[in-house]
């Protein structure tokens, strides 16, 4: 499982040109299910998500996960993150899981994360959608569960 995690002060997601998914500050996390994922994965994602210390202390020192400074967290599936570009100019995408195991481990991430008492937002699963944010530092961390 691959993640980006970006340190925002907002993030929306627009589908067919409606706002369905937007938060203040907080994380915006696009997610990438990979073949093979298990429950270890997931975990590990959602642990380093809310644990994660990349927002500021009052000394100004990123001491702060996003649990500890009430943020809130948007959501948005990317299959995109499994890309292999390693031959020729048209990325691969058989390193990604079906979508029907993808969405299900979406699912879950998100109830994972919502069950920390995290205010969730969600892009929409296998949608056209449009993300608009603004990463504040900028903060952009690579998680991939596979890398430990």
């Amino acid at each position: 499982m691959k993640a980006v995690l970006q340190r925002v002060t907002s993030a929306s997601v627009t589908v067919d040109g409606s706002t369905i998914g937007a938060i203040d500050g907080g994380l915006l996390v696009l997610l990438g299910v990979q073949s093979g994922d298990e429950s270890g994965d997931l975990d590990y994602v959602v642990n380093k998500t809310l644990g994660l210390r990349i927002f500021a202390d009052e000394a100004g020192k990123m001491n702060r996960s996003v649990v500890d400074i009430g943020g809130s967290v948007l959501v948005v599936s990317q299959f995109t993150l499994l890309a292999d570009v390693r031959k020729g100019k048209r990325p691969g995408f058989s390193q990604s899981a079906a979508p029907e195991i993808a969405n299900a481990f979406y699912q879950r991430f998100v109830a994972a994360i919502a069950a920390q008492n995290v205010t969730v937002a969600t892009g929409k699963f296998a949608a056209d959608m449009n993300v608009a944010l603004v990463n504040d530092g900028p903060v952009t961390i690579l998680l991939d569960s596979r890398a430990t």
